[in-house]
């Protein structure tokens, strides 16, 4: 993937590190602003809008994004969308071509059995976006860091959750081309970029 694809995606962000020779790209900015095809909204069950991430996109996307998704919650999502899941819609005002909407757990920690089941539907939250972008024939899809916000997901063991989960998925399938995790601030891309250093030999990275 060429710099100027690189520089054309991610104008007014930077690029922070890149892995898998340009396929999985931290940066940090804001993902509304993303020229690609598709970004990832860390949503809640509703899919009526939020706070954070998800308040973000609804607002950037006008009023278009908020009608699809009440469509969608009163046709085939009449419970919500279930932890783990994603489903796409439109892009309401954005440039891209569509939003991956999924909801990430809540963390709550303690017992092993419940860290498990919730480390489960985190990777199931990136595995699933990554399946609606395939599907959708999208090549270039940023994520924000799931459930890290007000869900109270521990940043470091949430990066090692999502760079496994992401590169699994681009060793075994051909779209997306290159996935980009876009971070807020310098630091919280600085936390992702230590978590995954620390926990993987440099020949895996």
């Amino acid at each position: 993937m060429s710099g100027n694809v690189h520089r054309a995606i991610l104008d007014g962000m930077e690029t922070v590190h890149t892995y898998h020779l340009g396929r999985l790209v931290i940066a940090v900015g804001d993902i509304t602003h993303f020229d690609g095809d598709a970004i990832v909204n860390a949503a809640n069950s509703t899919l009526l809008g939020g706070g954070g991430v998800d308040g973000a996109i609804h607002r950037a996307a006008g009023p278009g994004l908020l009608a699809e998704c009440q469509a969608l919650r009163a046709t085939s999502l009449r419970d919500g969308l279930p932890t783990g899941k994603a489903v796409g819609t439109g892009a309401g005002s954005l440039s891209v071509k569509g939003i991956i909407h999924t909801v990430g757990p809540v963390w709550s920690g303690g017992s092993s059995d419940t860290t498990r089941a919730e480390s489960a539907l985190l990777a199931s939250a990136y595995r699933e976006s990554l399946s609606v972008a395939s599907e959708h024939g999208w090549h270039r899809v940023a994520f924000p860091a799931i459930s890290t916000g007000v869900y109270g997901y521990p940043k470091q063991a949430a990066a090692i959750i999502a760079f496994d989960t992401i590169t699994a998925w681009l060793m075994s399938n051909a779209l997306p081309l290159a996935v980009w995790l876009v971070f807020f601030s310098p630091g919280d891309a600085e936390i992702f970029t230590a978590a995954v250093a620390s926990s993987r030999s440099p020949d895996r990275l």
